[in-house]
């Protein structure tokens, strides 16, 4: 199968993963749903670990404080996707997170101190233009849906940076583990005081979401293992092909033509920002895989 191809079914995976968990909205608590999430992302690993790598390295790491800062930001990210999914039209939640690449380029100039030319600049203003247009500030009410997709767009990138600062001896395991181990921990306990056993129809969908989600990262690992990071990358923007499907057909949720127009400019500012950033990416990170979310 081309692995372009491959890299197509992963995003839908993804997709159909996050449809899944917008159907129990309001039966299933956002910190449950994640913990469920992280917990059957386990069925990855076999597609993840190398042959010389142990279960243990999930936990190994060269950089113990990187790693807490992984599994910190990777908790954060899933719940807050979850929240953004639940309250959001699928289109309007997708088009706040794809803001990741941007908030990577203002966090690289922090942390990494990166240069940064004039065309990523540009692109980051482009993308909060798309944003402006979006939430439309003063017209419309801002919720707790759109500000939990913006903190998942910047979780997800500082789980990037901290990719970046990551050593190349530090074990792909290792690298996953924090993305599972953190969710599971974190998303676990604050699941607690709200823990509902969930109804068969419940189990399904948060099955769905979980199998799907540990699919669309072995089946993206498998595309990058063939193709660069570069292009590897932009099919990402399919998943609002299947956003718009599912808010249309499935939740009845139409989309306005104002958040069409300004999820329109945020995908060019974030195709624009993943041109430039694949060249910033050393090349032992470019073989490895990551949803960027």
């Amino acid at each position: 199968m081309p692995a372009l191809l491959i890299a197509f079914l992963s995003y839908a995976a993804f997709a159909i993963s996050d449809a899944s968990v917008k159907l129990v909205e309001g039966r299933i608590n956002p910190f449950e749903a994640a913990f469920v999430g992280a917990l059957l992302g386990f069925a990855a690993l076999p597609f993840i670990r190398k042959p010389d790598e142990r279960l243990g390295d999930l936990l190994r790491t060269t950089n113990r404080p990187l790693w807490l800062l992984r599994a910190g930001a990777s908790a954060a990210c899933t719940v807050c996707s979850v929240i953004a999914f639940t309250r959001l039209p699928m289109p309007e939640a997708f088009a706040l997170i794809f803001l990741m690449p941007l908030f990577v380029t203002l966090l690289s100039v922090v942390f990494l101190k990166e240069i940064v030319g004039p065309w990523r600049w540009a692109a980051v203003v482009l993308g909060f233009v798309g944003v402006l247009i979006v939430l439309r500030p003063g017209l419309r009410a801002i919720g707790p849906g759109h500000v939990a997709a913006l903190a998942a767009g910047f979780t997800s990138a500082l789980s990037i940076i901290s990719f970046r600062l990551a050593s190349p001896q530090e074990k792909r395991m290792s690298l996953f583990g924090a993305g599972l181990i953190g969710p599971l921990l974190v998303n676990g306990v604050l699941m607690l005081p709200a823990f509902t056993v969930p109804a068969l129809a419940d189990l399904v969908l948060l099955a769905s979401y979980g199998l799907l989600a540990a699919a669309g990262q072995a089946l993206l690992m498998t595309a990058t293992l063939r193709l660069p990071a570069s292009q590897v990358a932009p099919p990402q923007y399919s998943q609002m092909i299947w956003a718009v499907l599912f808010s249309y057909c499935l939740f009845r949720q139409p989309v306005d033509a104002a958040t069409f127009l300004g999820i329109a400019v945020i995908v060019l500012a974030g195709l624009l920002t993943w041109l430039r950033e694949r060249v910033r990416l050393p090349a032992w990170r470019r073989r490895l895989p990551m949803r960027p979310r």
